[in-house]
């Protein structure tokens, strides 16, 4: 690969014809037209929180560096920014007027409030700028490895690089898009910000059926990277999206992150009675026994059969002893074993004295019919009958 260093490039050259979209929130166009602020295989702009924006101004106003910039040099003749595209948005955003830093006698000011030697200062900050040539391949792998002030690219952003292309854009538009009016739905069901490509990410999980092998987003992106038309990806998401908010009535915090993909793909050939649902885990979700919320859903679907996925609150060591002494001191004065369901047997260890610590605690009556995790319902077993009871 090539590269040519320019040191002579102000703050001010790159903004001649900044053009930025509130739309779609990022940086589109400077350096007269010449300069790509963001080409499609660029991550969002992610520093408009009033703080990394404003640190970028504040360096340049104290003469500090900004630090390497890349451009890279199209067969065109045009450049687009390979890295650098937060700082350059961030300057060019304060230069149009789109924001205000804090001055000196503690006021918060635009550009134009700033003091004409401290706009001049700003507008001639020279870049050091690297501007690179070479074939896509070069440009993207150097790009995937690329961290923006300790901001690492996420997993998609580096997936968006690397199979950049049209299928990537138009997915962008619908899945990266935080001005969607569809995001406040999904993000009912759905934990991530749009701007780091995890929204798009969880739609190509759930098409791909990666939940368990992230290589099949990458497989999918790569045999779909010239597409024009997204509607397969579209269409799945949306299928999984209707099936949740007509399957269940309620919509609570712990649905947030769920496998849904793998739970439509599982479960939506089933039919279910939203409101009979609705009761169950709103009973589930008051039930103090339950101690992994998050596994109800999942549990109701399947009919109630799993309850491990509820993670069920076991018999604390306190109460587990106190039930062994009272069973021990019973089985000694019987001339039985001190786990019942041996006393009852015909095996050579029908009279055997178990250790505490070869016994387990289990529920009489299981908590899935109705038994509580308490000393009244709490009985010792051996290891080997214990665990061959189950659920029973």
């Amino acid at each position: 690969m090539k590269t040519t260093l320019l040191t002579d490039l102000t703050v001010e050259d790159i903004c001649k014809g900044f053009t930025y979209s509130e739309l779609e929130q990022k940086g589109l166009f400077g350096w007269g037209g010449k300069l790509t602020i963001q080409p499609e295989y660029q991550r969002h702009y992610i520093y408009g929180d009033g703080k990394k924006d404003v640190e970028v101004v504040r360096s340049l106003l104290k003469g500090y560096p900004l630090g390497l910039i890349y451009f890279v040099k199209t067969a065109e003749g045009q450049y687009e920014v390979l890295d650098g595209q937060q700082r350059i948005t961030s300057f060019g955003r304060f230069l149009t007027g789109r924001f205000s830093i804090k001055d000196d006698d503690g006021r918060d000011k635009q550009i134009t409030g700033l003091s004409q030697d401290k706009q001049k200062r700003l507008r001639e900050s020279r870049l050091t700028i690297y501007v690179c040539e070479g074939t896509e391949s070069e440009i993207k792998n150097w790009f995937e490895t690329i961290n923006i002030a300790g901001v690492q690219l996420t997993e998609q952003e580096k997936r968006n690089a690397i199979f950049s292309g049209p299928f990537v854009s138009a997915a962008k538009a619908v899945f990266s898009n935080s001005n969607n009016t569809e995001m406040v739905k999904w993000s009912t069901y759905i934990k991530g910000n749009p701007k780091r490509q995890e929204i798009l990410e969880e739609a190509l999980r759930w098409v791909s059926e990666a939940e368990s092998d992230k290589g099949r987003i990458d497989a999918y992106m790569s045999a779909h990277r010239t597409d024009t038309d997204i509607k397969e990806l579209v269409n799945y998401y949306d299928s999984v999206i209707s099936w949740v908010n007509s399957t269940f009535i309620d919509v609570h915090d712990r649905m947030r992150g769920l496998q849904w993909g793998r739970l439509w793909r599982t479960y939506h050939n089933k039919g279910y009675d939203p409101e009979k649902l609705s009761v169950r885990i709103n009973e589930l979700l008051a039930d103090e026994q339950v101690t992994d919320k998050s596994g109800i859903w999942e549990y109701v679907l399947g009919g109630e059969v799993q309850p491990s996925l509820l993670n069920i609150r076991v018999f604390d060591k306190r109460t587990a002893k106190k039930v062994y002494d009272k069973q021990t001191n019973n089985a000694k004065a019987a001339g039985k074993s001190n786990c019942l369901l041996c006393a009852v047997g015909h095996g050579a260890n029908r009279a055997k004295i178990w250790n505490f610590n070869e016994m387990e605690a289990d529920h009489v009556t299981a908590w899935s019919k109705g038994g509580a995790t308490d000393e009244n319902n709490c009985q010792m077993l051996c290891k080997t009958h214990n665990r061959a009871k189950g659920n029973r």
